[in-house]
């Protein structure tokens, strides 16, 4: 019977897996998103298709679907990051709050109207709430839109609903389990979510970096994958642990990776396994697809396809405008967001896992998603004309108070002085809600296990004094660090320059707010076993003595401790800037991508110059997985290299965006790659100087070299293109652009 099982298991996996690699074929071609294609493989392998063999047995594909899952979940994290979150603004948080708040309502109205239970509503108003991020990035390459104003901005709202969409499944969770929409038992399953959250990532900003630090130079890819798909799965088991679901874990941990300097190195090697395990998840979801109720709810899946489209449109462009953006900008976001995707499905599985959505449900979500991606680059190309319809048709009154409110809004008339006071408070604020978690985390866990092992070992009172003196004890690090000043001297000058004077009142408030919160924490722990006054009484001696005897031995601490998480949590920025790397005096060594567009790209390191036109020396040259450690001058510079520099701070930033400029990326219809081939007779350029052969315009490519064997008097036979140069069949092009505008020039 084991036998039995693994084959069908198997059996069942190469099915789906032969018929995705067709269907994705097919879709390729036919220039459709890729994950439609694994929908129809996915259709083509059920029960309802009889032309074909289906799998033998449903769970096996679950089985599969769920690790397809936590791998998808794991890569969204990867590509999220906190500090992402932290850097896209009050603009995309606001659209985002009103589209979901909007599309939850509607789609509980809608569900309402259609008669379908409480528990279903809610859950159809959480599925048609979350965009694509997959098919919202792929139709903007498509349409060569990737680059226009209102990108940044839908990206950043994306950013946030991927949040909302992991909070929203806890959330949905705990309603399904216990059958009841309680605003107490909700705010009590947000906390507890929001506790978790931090704590993980506390940890593991605080741990990760630092061990991969101290042994990357034994980590290769194999190794990687394995830790990262490790930790994977690891939080996502030690979520369930925690009550959250095994996908919440893994989204995670992949957003604590992503701030590492081996963030883009773990996306690179996990790509196979996401594709892998993501295809078998959307096979998986096309597998719930009944032609029988596609038709039985022709109606009904019109209606919600409707429902999504408007109400995107109307939600995006309402919340773009309530934070401040201009219409054009406003209705371009909101007619880019007219689809549901990847979310949708996995909040429609978690539905079905938990057995609280009607099984008709899933295969009329499953077809909306499908119509509203089939029209999306319709819906995106229309932005402008409907735009300017509505211009046309919008009484001038409305027009002037609309672009007063985005002129409000988006000016900034802050004085230096109340920008600064804004970061110390934001700062203050972070700091005590890490550090608070944290104090309450140890307190948990010293009740758990600490207090119950001393009192058991030491009897009676004393046991229970030394049980609660080593609980003190152990958070006291943290309790000072609660109550530590958070304003530097170096601010209070520059409050003092730019305002002439310093109000201590933020200053007064916010010292006392931490002792209180401090003392609060030392009495709950005296309280157990002491009256509420001599509880009071010791905390307020306990906090004494730490903020007057005890503050030179924390302070150095907790100043290290800060320091270390500081720069973990900045890890892949600072790489990248070369911020905090301090080599010598104010030199620091930092990272750069070389760009397509880059003014030296092509060029060898001597004819560069890079040390005399920007004043940093280049150490290593990173060439994909080969490290070129002190480079010679002979050595080219190609698109995609990893430029190792050491300069200043001011000599970095200068020379940053010029060597990550990136053109041509943006005017190419596919993506740009860095190729060479050799021009035979037949191809078109051949005789043509470059000139003549407009490479820019006609082809969407930069030239990086021309290598040729004669007539030249390089060693290594590269000829630098000038506009004179002739091309010669033989002639080996580097460069730059998509393979298949270049097609004709390989012929």
């Amino acid at each position: 019977m084991e036998a039995l099982n693994i084959e069908s298991l198997i059996g069942d996996l190469a099915l789906i897996l032969v018929l995705g690699a067709v269907a994705t074929v097919v879709f390729k071609l036919l220039k459709q998103p890729i994950v439609l294609g694994y929908i129809v493989a996915g259709f083509i392998a059920s029960p309802h298709f009889s032309f074909f063999p289906t799998v033998a047995t449903h769970d096996n594909i679950e089985f599969w679907a769920q690790i397809g899952i936590i791998v998808l979940l794991f890569s969204l994290g990867l590509e999220f990051s906190f500090k992402k979150l932290l850097n896209v603004g009050s603009s995309a948080i606001i659209t985002c709050l009103i589209i979901v708040s909007g599309m939850i309502g509607l789609g509980f109205l809608v569900g309402k109207a259609l008669h379908f239970s409480t528990i279903n509503c809610i859950f159809l108003g959480g599925m048609i709430s979350m965009s694509s991020t997959t098919i919202i990035i792929k139709a903007l390459n498509d349409l060569n839109m990737s680059q226009r104003r209102f990108v940044p901005l839908v990206l950043a709202v994306l950013i946030i609903e991927d949040l909302v969409a992991v909070v929203m499944m806890v959330v949905l969770s705990s309603i399904a389990i216990n059958q009841t929409v309680e605003s107490g038992e909700m705010l009590r399953s947000i906390l507890k979510l929001s506790f978790f959250l931090i704590i993980w990532f506390t940890i593991g900003i605080f741990v990760l970096p630092t061990l991969f630090k101290r042994f990357r130079r034994v980590l290769s890819d194999e190794m990687m994958l394995i830790i990262a798909m490790g930790l994977c799965f690891l939080m996502a088991i030690f979520s369930v642990e925690s009550g959250f679901s095994l996908a919440l874990g893994a989204f995670v941990m992949g957003s604590i990776l992503a701030g590492t300097n081996e963030a883009e190195r773990i996306e690179r090697v996990i790509m196979p396994v996401k594709d892998l395990f993501g295809a078998v998840f959307f096979i998986s979801v096309g597998m719930m697809v009944d032609p029988d109720v596609i038709v039985q709810y022709g109606g009904m899946i019109a209606l919600l396809s409707v429902v999504v489209v408007v109400g995107m449109i109307i939600f995006g462009t309402f919340g773009m405008l309530a934070a401040g953006q201009p219409l054009k900008i406003a209705m371009e976001s909101g007619f880019c967001l007219t689809q549901i995707g990847e979310f949708s499905f996995i909040i429609a599985t978690l539905g079905m896992s938990l057995k609280v959505l009607d099984e008709t449900i899933y295969p009329i979500i499953v077809a909306v998603s499908v119509i509203t991606t089939f029209f999306t680059p319709f819906f995106i190309k229309q932005a402008i004309p409907c735009y300017n319809w509505v211009v046309r048709h919008l009484p001038q009154q409305w027009s002037i108070l609309l672009e007063g409110y985005s002129k409000n809004a988006t000016e900034s008339e802050q004085s230096e002085s109340k920008s600064l006071w804004k970061s110390i408070i934001k700062r203050y604020l972070l700091r005590l809600l890490l550090y608070t978690v944290v104090i309450m985390a140890l307190i948990i866990l010293s009740r758990m296990y600490l207090i119950p092992f001393i009192t058991q070992s030491i009897p009676g009172a004393w046991g229970r004094f030394l049980a609660m003196a080593g609980t003190i004890g152990i958070i006291l690090p943290f309790i000072y660090a609660i109550t530590f000043p958070t304003v530097s001297a170096k601010e209070r000058e520059q409050l003092v320059e730019t305002s002439g004077r310093v109000t201590y009142v933020p200053l007064v408030v916010m010292t006392l707010l931490s002792v209180i919160i401090a003392t609060g924490f030392v009495v709950s722990i005296l309280y157990s076993t002491y009256s509420s006054a001599i509880s009071l009484i010791i905390g307020v001696i306990v906090i004494t003595l730490l903020l007057g005897l005890f503050a030179p031995l924390f302070k150095k601490r907790v100043k290290k401790l800060e320091r270390r998480f500081v720069s973990n949590a900045n890890e892949r920025e600072n790489r990248r800037t070369g911020k905090g790397n301090n080599l010598v005096s104010d030199l620091h060594l930092a990272y750069m991508r070389v760009g397509y567009s880059c003014p030296f790209v092509g060029e060898k390191l001597r004819n560069a110059d890079i040390r005399r036109k920007y004043g940093v020396n280049v150490v290593n040259i990173q060439r994909k997985s080969v490290i070129h450690p002190v480079p010679k001058g002979d050595m080219r510079i190609f698109p995609g290299d990893l430029l190792g520099v050491i300069g200043t701070d001011e000599q970095i930033q200068a020379m940053l965006p010029l060597v990550e400029a990136n053109e041509v990326a943006e005017r190419n219809v596919g993506a740009p790659v860095f190729m060479h081939f050799a021009i035979t007779e037949r191809s078109p350029i051949v005789g043509k100087t470059l000139g003549q052969a407009r490479l820019r315009e006609d082809y969407s490519s930069l030239l990086v070299a021309v290598q040729r064997d004669s007539e030249t008097d390089n060693d290594d036979g590269y000829i630098n293109p000038t506009p004179d140069l002739r091309f010669a069949a033989g002639d080996v092009l580097w460069i730059v652009g998509d393979p298949h505008l270049l097609a004709p020039l390989r012929k």
